[in-house]
């Protein structure tokens, strides 16, 4: 996988619009500490522009795609005045709005003048590797019009010779995969700590079919149900009493132990790989007890290690 396959060639059909800006925005009267951070993300088109912006969405930043550069001192102000809910704001400009990017300069100058801290990421290829991920899209470069895919990646690399040239983070995603590029993302912008894994925890019922989005599905019908006993039919995996049967059966301790193990081993392999959402899918019959006792135990122990985690009870109460 190379770090074209997450880039989308979007068509220019925003080009001929016009942008009023409206009055000068200024930052005067907001403390300097409200200023938000800005990253301007830009580069060769199937580069890997789009990876690296939702690499810092991942670590918490509010990314702005595709933003004509005149636009970037209103945004900056925008978050200047929210209090604090946006401290750092990622810029991606490219060339799909060429139209305003000799305003760029005069937005950094502006940007320089109110003293907010910017930085330039150039995402860079080789000629070759840009040739290779558009082929294998089957998608035009922007610029090449009804020229070759090599004529729109020499005009590219002209228009953004001086940007490249300001950039302070230079990453060449030649030889990159999305994993690759995303490390290095993680090494320039999530400081000390470890990018954070947020996790959802999902019951289900095998009988209403398997979640399309789960990453990790775990069977628990290997437990007696609930459902034939009388007294507890009625209830769900949230009862206190439905879930004390539950892990008093042979192996439904050892197994909330030992997956939660292996979670904590697989938590951490996707971090190294760069992946920050992870859906755990819990099966039962039904989706009413089983599952749901579970999904809550186990919730409550990835909580506790750290991850950020969400329950979602997929199919209970569809009975």
């Amino acid at each position: 996988m190379n770090v074209n396959e997450h880039e989308e060639q979007q068509d220019q059909s925003g080009d001929d619009a016009q942008v009023s800006t409206g009055a000068p925005h200024d930052t005067a009267g907001v403390p300097e500490a409200a200023i938000p951070e800005l990253v301007i993300i830009s580069g060769m088109s199937g580069a890997g522009r789009s990876t690296a912006a939702k690499c810092l969405e991942d670590l918490g930043w509010f990314v702005v795609d595709n933003l004509p550069p005149a636009l970037i001192p209103t945004m900056v102000e925008l978050g200047a005045r929210s209090q604090g809910n946006v401290a750092r704001i990622a810029v991606v400009v490219d060339v799909r709005g060429r139209r305003f990017f000799d305003n760029l300069r005069d937005s950094l100058a502006d940007l320089a003048a109110k003293h907010v801290t910017r930085r330039i990421v150039f995402l860079e290829s080789s000629d070759d590797a840009l040739v290779r991920r558009f082929e294998s899209v089957r998608r035009p470069h922007p610029l090449q019009g009804d020229g070759r895919i090599v004529d729109g990646i020499d005009a590219e690399r002209e228009l953004l010779r001086e940007l490249r040239g300001d950039a302070d983070l230079v990453i060449d995603t030649s030889s990159l995969n999305v994993h690759e590029l995303r490390a290095k993302m993680d090494a320039q912008f999530a400081g000390e700590e470890e990018p954070e894994l947020r996790a959802t925890v999902m019951s289900f019922g095998f009988k209403y079919g398997l979640p399309v989005d789960a990453d990790l599905v775990a069977d628990m019908r290997f437990l007696p149900n609930p459902h034939w006993v009388p007294e507890l039919r009625p209830f769900t995996g949230l009862n206190e009493e439905v879930a004390a049967y539950i892990f008093n059966q042979p192996g439904a301790k050892e197994f909330l132990d030992q997956y939660s193990e292996l979670l904590r081993l697989v938590a951490a392999g996707y971090r190294r790989e760069g992946k920050r959402y992870v859906t755990i899918a819990i099966g039962c019959t039904g989706g009413k007890h089983r599952s749901v006792a579970t999904s809550e135990k186990l919730a409550a122990r990835l909580a506790a290690e750290g991850v950020e985690t969400v329950v979602v009870h997929r199919d209970m109460g569809r009975e």
